[in-house]
C-alpha cells in the first residue's frame, strides 16, 4: 500500500543550514571590523583577538572534557564568542583581561547553563559587563588610533557629545573608526558591511537591527534634533550590538513580533541610559536586560497551535 501522507513529529520545515556554517558566516561578517581594529590600533589589537578566541575555544574544550560531554568546538560558536568579546575590549587592555573574559563567557555563562542554545544571556556581553564592574579603569581607558597625532588616551565620541553638542565630533571619523572606543566598535563602515552581508545571506532577521537603530534615532530626533540623532546612531556600540549581539539566536525572541519588541526595547533602554544616566554608553546593558525578558516576550507572542481548544475551568 502506497503511503500518501508521512506522519512524523515536528519540526516539519527544516533548513539545510548547520550551526557550523552559520557561525562561520558570522565570523566572516565580523572579519572587516577585526581587520579595521588591527589597522587602527596596531599589533596589540591582534593579540587581544587571538587571546580571546583561543581562550574561548580552549575553555569550551576543557570544560566538556572534564564534564565528559561531547565536544562542540567544531561548531565555531566559541570562536564567535571570542571575537565578540575581543571587539568589546579597549584596544590597550592587557591580554590577561581577554583571557579572564573568555573563561567567564564560556564556562560561567554558556556551558554552566547547558551549552550552545541554552544560555539566557549573551556570553560575550555578560563577560564584558563583569569585566567592567571588576576592572572599570582598564575597561574605560581608550587609546587613540595609529592615525592620531599622539598616543594618549582619548575620550569617546559619546563622552564628547554628553554635553549635547556634536561640534567636537567628526562624522567621517565615526565612520572610519578614527576615534576613541573599544576595539571592534569604532569603524562603522566595517560593521555595516558585515551586517549587510548577514542580512543578504539571511543569517539574521532585519527586524531587530532596524528597529533597534531606528528607535534610538527617533528618540534622539524628538529630543535633540536630526543632527544629534545621526551622530548618536553612529557613535558607540550601537551598530555592533544591533547587528551582531542583539540578534543572537539563543537570547533573542523567535517570533517576528517578538523581534520587533526586542529591537524597540533595546533602543528605548539605550536612549534612556545615554541621555539620562551618568554612563555615556549603555548598549551592552540594554541588550542584556532584553535577553532576560526574552522568554516572557516569546510566551506572549508565540502563535497558538492549530486546532488548540481553549480550556475552561
Amino acid at each position: 500500500m502506497q503511503k500518501n501522507l508521512a506522519v512524523s513529529s515536528s519540526p516539519h520545515l527544516r533548513s539545510g543550514a548547520s550551526t557550523r556554517r552559520i557561525m562561520q558566516e558570522v565570523c566572516l561578517a565580523l572579519a572587516p571590523a577585526g581587520i579595521a581594529g588591527i589597522v587602527l590600533y596596531g599589533a596589540h589589537a591582534a593579540a587581544l583577538i587571538a587571546a580571546s578566541v583561543i581562550t574561548c575555544v580552549l575553555s569550551e574544550f576543557i570544560y566538556q572534557k572534564l564534564a565528559r560531554e561531547k565536544s562542540t568546538i567544531g561548531d565555531w560558536s566559541a570562536v564567535v564568542t571570542g571575537l565578540l568579546l575581543a571587539y568589546n575590549l579597549p584596544a590597550n587592555a592587557p591580554v590577561w583581561l581577554a583571557v579572564v573574559g573568555g573563561v567567564i563567557a564560556i564556562v560561567l555563562v554558556k556551558q554552566m547553563f547547558g551549552g550552545i542554545g541554552s544560555n539566557f544571556m549573551n556570553p560575550a556581553l555578560t563577560a564584558r559587563a563583569i569585566l567592567f564592574v571588576s576592572w572599570s579603569s582598564l575597561m574605560s581607558s581608550y587609546p587613540q588610533t595609529t592615525f592620531a597625532v599622539d598616543a594618549t588616551s582619548s575620550a569617546t565620541p559619546l563622552a564628547l557629545m554628553g554635553a549635547g553638542s556634536v561640534t567636537d565630533v567628526s562624522l567621517w571619523n565615526l565612520m572610519i573608526g578614527n576615534c576613541g572606543g573599544v576595539l571592534g566598535e569604532t569603524c562603522k563602515l566595517a560593521i555595516i558591511a558585515g551586517g549587510v552581508y548577514m542580512l543578504i545571506r539571511r543569517i539574521i532577521d532585519w527586524r531587530i537591527p532596524v528597529t533597534f537603530i531606528g528607535t534610538v534615532f527617533l528618540c534622539y530626533l524628538l529630543k535633540d534634533g536630526a543632527e544629534m540623532a545621526v551622530y548618536q546612531i553612529f557613535a558607540g556600540g550601537l551598530m555592533l550590538g544591533a547587528f551582531f549581539m542583539a540578534t543572537d539566536y539563543a537570547t533573542s525572541p523567535v517570533t517576528g513580533i517578538g523581534k520587533l519588541i526586542m529591537g524597540v526595547g533595546c533602543g528605548i533602554l539605550l536612549f534612556v541610559i545615554r541621555a539620562y544616566a551618568s554612563y555615556p554608553e549603555g548598549c551592552s546593558f540594554a541588550i542584556l536586560f532584553m535577553n532576560v525578558v526574552t522568554p516572557l516576550i516569546d510566551k506572549f507572542t508565540a502563535p497558538k497551535p492549530f486546532g488548540e481548544v481553549k480550556q475552561h475551568g
